[in-house]
């Protein structure tokens, strides 16, 4: 494995592959423990910018909220329900990266347009760059691990039940954890 260096290459593209990637979130229930969960479907694409100037690079997400896990099938309906993503509404929430900065060697930050259940924020991920390696098929892949937190209810994602002994059932702040292998499209 590699680390990604500037070198005198064009633009490349690389296609998310959804079977080695994980997109993951967690959010606190009955303000005691963290329930975790993952979409298991997605799709998108990375374009490295000119000589792998990450600053010219853009990401594009796709992920299919029916795609739901939370280990628990009962809770899993109620989050595709109207009360969480309404999936026969919003069947997918998009990212789209506008800036791409580097803050450290293999450290970056991604600055794009979030969009849950019809309503876009701006959202900044912090990525780290994992390098790049040959695959068994003849291919190129790269990776990238990013996090970023966010407010649920900014999204419409409002859902919620008071304690009797003071509190809230679902956290407002949601932890979001991705793990995203990708395949050289243009090679």
């Amino acid at each position: 494995m590699s680390t990604i260096a500037v070198s005198d290459r064009p633009a490349t593209t690389w296609e998310i592959d959804p079977v080695h990637s994980q997109i993951e979130f967690q959010v606190s229930h009955l303000m005691l423990t963290k329930v975790r969960g993952r979409f298991e479907a997605a799709e998108g694409t990375v374009v490295l910018g000119p000589e792998r100037d990450v600053t010219a690079s853009t990401v594009e997400a796709v992920i299919q909220t029916a795609s739901i896990r939370t280990g628990q099938p009962q809770r899993d309906e109620h989050l595709r329900s109207a009360d969480f993503f309404d999936v026969e509404r919003f069947p997918t929430l998009t990212f789209a990266s506008r800036s791409v900065k580097r803050r450290d060697e293999g450290q970056l930050t991604v600055i794009g347009d979030l969009t849950i259940r019809g309503v876009t924020r701006e959202v900044e991920l912090a990525v780290t760059e994992l390098g790049t390696a040959g695959d068994p098929w003849g291919g190129e892949r790269i990776g990238f691990r990013a996090t970023a937190t966010i407010d649920r209810r900014e999204y419409g994602l409002t859902w919620n039940q008071a304690l009797e002994t003071g509190g809230i059932a679902v956290g407002h702040e949601v932890k979001i954890t991705l793990e995203i292998q990708a395949v050289r499209r243009d090679a």
